[in-house]
């Protein structure tokens, strides 16, 4: 009787747990398949990012245009109060830089874990609100991360073109990261050439621009830099950040950087 009840409840908790929305299963090649709202994929143990964590930044949220009392809320960026968040910026038509943040950090997502990389985003879905620009930074610090990344797209002048990335500047919590966050932004910047999106004609030198009034970068512990991936006022670059087809381009982009920065001579 006891063996019948034993295997009833074995059944059951099986059942239970076929509903769940996030599997992991082994295969015979030593990989494993991690399924996530209908997404599988491929986590290779034998890639060349296995043992890494790369926390992914997507910046803004989807919910914080409704949360003015949330996002607006002061916070202590390193150097000085800034708002918990932002909305973001958008195109003419109204196309949201949260969104192409969002989509840029999921495929960015599949290609790291594929390459056996663990992976954490700093935000589940893109209907939430925030979290507050510090909490992102602290993320990737809990995590030990050994590199960061935060996802955007500008809302520079409508004249402007091209991607941009931004470097911390040394203020105390960062000092010891200054200089493989240079090499990971390097390493992104010669990847990202190949998506035919220019440097920017507006922000930094020759697309590199270092910044001491982002907590992301201010606060980190850890290699990170923000891309500006384009600008949505300017129509070309547009057109290409709401392209499905460019958004793949730009992650599979940042992805080759992060594993030439993560696996290169100085191993990151």
């Amino acid at each position: 009787m006891r063996l019948l009840v034993l295997m009833t409840f074995i059944a059951v908790m099986g059942g239970a747990c076929s509903h769940s929305t996030t599997r992991t299963s082994a295969t015979s090649s030593g990989r494993t398949t991690s399924s996530t709202a209908g997404a599988t994929t491929t986590v290779s143990a034998a890639g060349p990012l296995a043992g890494k964590t790369v926390v992914i930044d997507p910046g803004h949220n989807g919910g914080n245009g409704s949360a003015s009392a949330v996002i607006n809320k002061p916070v202590w960026n390193g150097r000085a109060p800034e708002a918990c968040d932002t909305t973001g910026a958008a195109t003419a038509s109204g196309y949201a830089e949260h969104t192409f943040n969002w989509k840029v950090g999921q495929y960015l997502k599949i290609d790291l874990e594929r390459a056996g990389a663990r992976v954490v985003l700093t935000r589940p879905t893109d209907t939430g609100v925030g979290p507050c620009i510090t909490e992102r930074a602290a993320i990737g610090n809990r995590e030990r991360t050994d590199a960061a990344v935060s996802i955007h797209a500008d809302g520079g002048p409508v004249s402007g073109r091209g991607f941009a990335i931004l470097e911390p500047v040394a203020d105390g919590p960062n000092d010891s990261v200054i200089e493989s966050s240079r090499r990971l932004g390097d390493a992104l910047k010669a990847a990202f050439l190949a998506t035919g999106m220019p440097i920017s004609t507006y922000d930094g030198v020759n697309g590199i621009q270092p910044r001491n009034d982002l907590a992301g970068v201010n606060l980190t512990s850890v290699p990170k830099v923000f891309v500006e991936c384009g600008n949505l006022n300017n129509d070309i670059d547009a057109a290409l950040l709401m392209s499905t087809a460019w958004q793949r381009q730009a992650a599979d982009a940042l992805a080759k950087g992060l594993t030439s920065f993560l696996v290169g001579p100085s191993g990151g």
